[in-house]
């Protein structure tokens, strides 16, 4: 692969130079302090910034959101300390979702067979009822269907069937979650 010619194609973050700066040097330092542990002011940013968020998300200190403008949450979902959401692409999380500490939802990738190292990307979309356990990293393109759970440290390349618990690298089918 050749560094020196890559470029991002059509690829483009999807707001304005200045909200993104602005962004970048507000707005990110707002949402991940640990000296404002108040869920509803890290909300109220991420929503004037243009993410669409639900009632009772709750939003710990230390997450990292690349792009407000491409993140919808549903009602109810919690995101635990350090969650890091990459979304170069959407990420849509739906109602009573639970990100635990340390995850990683990764929306971008490269494609390693192009001569110049070409971005990709894809979104996330984690379905209602959903349980993403700590440090777990969920890939470009996965949808995480209705009550599935990914357990410790699981990786998720492909989508994740619905009522499933997931685990290992690459998650595999473990049983099926009874409620």
């Amino acid at each position: 692969m050749r560094l020196d010619n890559y470029t991002l194609g059509t690829y483009t973050p999807g707001a304005p130079y200045w909200k993104q700066l602005l962004w970048y040097f507000v707005g990110t330092t707002l949402v991940q302090s640990y000296w404002l542990p108040m869920s509803t002011f890290k909300v109220g940013i991420l929503r004037l910034f243009g993410a669409k968020i639900g009632q009772g998300v709750r939003i710990k200190p230390g997450i990292r959101v690349k792009f407000p403008w491409r993140l919808t949450v549903g009602d109810c979902v919690w995101i635990g300390e350090d969650a890091w959401l990459d979304n170069i692409a959407p990420i849509t999380i739906e109602s009573h979702v639970c990100l635990s500490q340390g995850i990683y939802l990764c929306t971008g990738n490269h494609n390693w067979n192009h001569p110049h190292f070409q971005l990709t990307s894809a979104p996330i979309h984690i379905q209602e009822s959903s349980w993403i356990a700590a440090k777990s990293v969920i890939g470009p393109g996965v949808t995480v269907g209705r009550g599935a759970v990914l357990t410790l440290g699981g990786v998720a390349g492909h989508s994740l069937k619905p009522m499933t618990i997931y685990a290992g690298n690459p998650a595999q089918p473990v049983k099926e979650r009874k409620l």
